[in-house]
C-alpha cells in the first residue's frame, strides 16, 4: 500500500474532530437507543431507521430518493406482523452531491442500515457506526464543490437471510446502476467502523490464511479491503487517508474467497463489475460482540471513529476531485 500507516500516540483531537465525535455518538444513539432493532422482523424499527437517514440527508440539503427493494413473501409477512398489518416497504435511501465538471462520473459511498435479526441486537457497530459515518461525510461535504458526483446510499437488508439474494438492498441497487449504465468510478462500503482495541492479540484473521504473519495483532487500526480487480481504487483511497490522517491503517487486495472479504455491500458492486472496497474494523475478527445482543453503543470509541471518518471524508473528496 502507498504511504505509511501512522504509528505511536495519536495527536490531540481538534475542535472539528470533537464536534464530529459528539455527532457520531448522537446518531448511533438515535439508531440504537431510540429506534433499536431494525430488520424485517422488527419492521417498525427498519422503517424508522430509513426515515431517520432520509431526514438527516434532507437536513444537510440533499434531495432524497427511496428505491423500493422487492423481498420474498416470508419477509413481507413478518414485516406485516411487526407493523400491525400495514403494507411493508423495503427501501434504499439515496442522495447525491452533483459533480460540477464531470457529473456523469459517480463515486458511491454506502452503508447498510439494517441490524441482524438476533433478539435484543440493536447493531451499534454493525452497522449504526457506519451509517453515522455515512451521514457525517454527507453532512460535511454538502457545501463542497467537487468535480465528480458523490452518491450516498443507505442500503436495506444486508443481513441474513437476504445476503447475496435479490432482496439484498445493495445488490438490487448495483443491478439498477448497471442497467442504467451508470459510470461508477468506485464504491466505498462502510462496514463496522467503531471498535478499536490496543490489547496485544486482540486482532484475529481468517483461518487458515497466514495474514497474521504480515499484519498487526492489535485491533487499533482501520482496515481497507478490496479484491484484486479493485486494487487501484484501494491504493488511491489508502494513499489519501494516510496523507491526511494520523491514524493506524491497513490495506489489502485479496481474493474474494478468503473468509470475510466479500461480506458486505461492496460485494454487490463486484458482482456487477464495479470497483469497490470495504472500510472496516474487521468485524468478527476483532469485535467480540458481533451479531449479539451486546452490540451496543457503549462498546464503541467515538473519538477514534471521528478521526477515521475525517480521513474518509478527505479520501472521498480527493477521489471526486482528481
Amino acid at each position: 500500500m502507498p504511504g505509511k500507516s501512522h504509528r505511536g500516540p495519536l495527536p490531540e483531537m481538534t475542535v472539528a474532530e470533537r464536534t464530529r465525535s459528539a455527532r457520531l455518538r448522537g446518531d448511533v444513539q438515535r439508531l440504537c437507543a431510540d429506534i433499536g432493532e431494525r430488520n424485517f422482523v422488527a419492521y417498525r424499527g427498519l422503517q424508522h431507521a430509513a426515515e431517520f437517514v432520509a431526514g438527516s440527508l434532507a437536513e444537510s440539503g440533499y434531495a432524497v430518493e427511496c428505491q423500493d427493494v422487492a423481498v420474498p413473501e416470508f419477509a413481507r409477512h413478518a414485516a406485516r406482523r411487526s407493523s400491525g398489518g400495514a403494507v411493508p416497504a423495503f427501501v434504499n435511501v439515496i442522495a447525491q452531491l452533483e459533480g460540477a465538471e464531470l457529473p456523469g462520473e459517480i463515486l458511491v459511498v454506502g452503508a447498510h442500515y439494517d441490524s441482524v435479526a438476533v433478539p435484543g441486537c440493536v447493531g451499534a457497530d454493525d452497522n449504526a457506526s457506519a451509517v453515522a459515518g455515512l451521514l457525517a461525510i454527507a453532512r460535511e461535504l454538502a457545501d463542497r464543490r467537487l468535480r465528480r458526483t458523490v452518491r450516498f446510499a443507505a442500503f436495506v437488508n444486508e443481513e441474513p437471510p437476504f445476503f447475496e439474494s435479490p432482496g439484498m438492498g445493495s445488490l438490487a441497487y448495483a443491478a439498477r446502476c448497471r442497467a442504467m449504465q451508470d459510470r461508477i468510478i468506485g464504491m466505498i462500503c462502510l462496514e463496522m467502523i467503531g471498535y478499536y482495541d490496543d490489547t496485544p492479540g486482540s486482532q484475529q484473521y481468517p483461518f487458515p490464511i497466514p495474514l497474521s504473519w504480515f499484519y498487526p495483532n492489535r485491533g487499533d487500526f482501520i482496515g481497507f479491503v478490496a479484491n484484486p480487480a479493485s486494487r487501484h481504487l484501494l491504493r488511491r483511497v489508502v494513499r489519501s487517508f494516510r496523507r491526511t490522517t494520523p491514524f493506524p491503517s491497513v490495506g489489502a487486495a485479496v481474493p474474494s474467497w478468503i473468509p470475510g472479504v466479500s461480506l458486505s455491500d461492496h460485494g454487490s458492486f463486484w458482482h456487477h463489475g464495479y470497483p469497490a472496497i470495504m472500510v472496516t474494523d474487521t468485524a468478527m475478527f476483532r469485535y467480540p460482540w458481533y451479531h449479539t445482543a451486546q452490540d451496543d453503543p457503549e462498546r464503541l470509541d467515538f473519538d477514534r471513529m471521528a478521526r477515521v471518518v475525517g480521513g474518509l471524508l478527505e479520501a472521498v473528496a480527493s477521489l471526486a476531485d482528481e
